[in-house]
């Protein structure tokens, strides 16, 4: 049994995150940040979602840079082998990045470290009369049921090549190519008199073992994103 794999669209930026990203604008708006360089700030859209950054050159060969991006979050029913889950999606990343031009033009390398809200969840309700789990079919109520979650890491390292948000003036575009290096994490629980149950935790390992053959194998989340961006 693996979770769907769905494409969430609704954006939801939670207060945290818009704070953390307010902060590093207010730093470069009193000038902590090095003045060396005309600030960019840019919009950006791909994967993982729609965002805004600011980037600041520090010299011809090196620029940082912080930026949100989100796909936000979403509900949505899904099927897998006959039982239906009711999921949720939250998809989201904050990063702060150092680009590193060493041929002088606009081609960087990337690095950094972001802080992540990926996590899907996926519960199934016994109100059908029964769920099957691992090799057996349990007898269940509306009281029953089965929850699955996927987290990435909150913290992981970025890396990437790109092109873009180098030392110019008016208006500049670029592109980002890379990932968020870390591996998912799967668990599941059931509640009601399912967790009464004698067998419940060789089948519930049953179904733990077949989700991290798929979804817990991920050790990556791709960035293929664009941007564009204005120099002040």
């Amino acid at each position: 049994m693996s979770p769907s794999r769905s494409t969430p669209f609704p954006v939801s930026v939670r207060p945290r995150s818009g704070r953390r990203f307010a902060a590093v604008l207010a730093l470069a708006a009193t000038g902590l940040l090095p003045q060396a360089q005309a600030g960019e700030v840019y919009a950006n859209v791909g994967l993982p979602g729609i965002g805004l950054g600011y980037a600041h050159p520090i010299d011809s060969r090196f620029t940082v840079r912080a930026d949100f991006m989100t796909l936000g979050s979403r509900s949505k029913s899904t099927t897998e082998e006959g039982i239906r889950y009711d999921g949720r999606y939250k998809l989201q990343r904050l990063a702060v990045l150092g680009d590193w031009f060493p041929f002088g033009g606009s081609f960087r390398l990337t690095g950094g470290l972001s802080s992540n809200q990926y996590k899907v969840t996926l519960d199934a309700t016994g109100e059908n009369g029964s769920l099957t789990i691992g090799d057996r079919t349990y007898t269940t109520t509306a009281a029953d049921g089965l929850k699955v979650e996927v987290k990435f890491p909150s913290v992981t390292p970025y890396l990437g090549i790109g092109w873009g948000h180098h030392s110019a003036s008016g208006w500049r575009f670029g592109a980002d190519i890379g990932a968020l290096v870390g591996r998912a994490k799967v668990n599941a629980t059931v509640r009601g008199a399912l967790a009464s149950e004698p067998d419940i935790q060789a089948n519930l390992d049953k179904e733990l073992a077949e989700l991290r053959d798929g979804v817990g194998k991920v050790r990556a989340i791709p960035q293929l994103s664009v941007a564009i961006g204005y120099s002040f």
